[in-house]
């Protein structure tokens, strides 16, 4: 059986992984054995996808990100240029700690911005946004804005990635898609 995805010439793909269809993968980058890559996914230059990471479908990511053990990318998950993955909480050269990768779950439609750091053992909820430069060290609820270091809730925002504005009955409609969400106990729902 023939490959079904396509990688540059300068790219290293190692045995034993499995690619979905249509994936793409660019300049200079390394994708492990034992990763699971999914279909119609986008890896930039100069990238590294290490052994057990899994990535659904429709993943973009951009150019310079380490995806180390222990990440998982849901479906159509965006990983900004340049951002970063971590998987030990207390790493020391001089100490190996292989067997105490934490996982980190970037859930459905999140998108990570360019240079973010996201530190291990948490979850990036579905359709969150993690800002440019902005380091998570705790989990991020569905839907939300995160900022700053340390990150912290900035607002909510559509699968379409425009910011929310909740009337006084908490429903905020997308400008771009029309789709309504509403907003209780600090939890964000789409409703139509």
């Amino acid at each position: 059986m023939g490959k079904n995805y396509f990688a540059h010439e300068t790219a290293v793909v190692d045995d034993v992984c499995r690619i979905g269809n249509g994936t793409k993968i660019w300049h200079f980058t390394h994708i492990m054995s034992g990763c699971e890559i999914g279909e119609s996914c986008n890896i930039g230059q100069n990238v590294v996808v290490s052994p057990g990471v899994i990535m659904g479908n429709n993943v973009k990511v951009q150019n310079n990100v380490s995806i180390y053990t222990g990440v998982i990318c849901e479906d159509d998950v965006f990983l900004g240029p340049s951002m970063v993955f971590t998987n030990i909480s207390n790493p020391r050269s001089s100490v190996i700690r292989k067997d105490k990768y934490e996982q980190t779950l970037v859930c459905k439609g999140a998108s990570i911005g360019a240079n973010a750091t996201i530190i291990c053992g948490h979850t990036i909820g579905a359709f969150a946004f993690v800002g440019a430069g902005a380091v998570v060290t705790k989990d991020v609820k569905p839907y939300s804005l995160v900022l700053g270091n340390p990150a912290h809730h900035a607002g909510w925002i559509s699968e379409y990635g425009h910011r929310l504005h909740f009337n006084d009955n908490g429903i905020a409609v997308c400008p771009e898609s029309g789709e309504k969400y509403k907003i209780e106990n600090e939890q964000v729902k789409k409703i139509g």
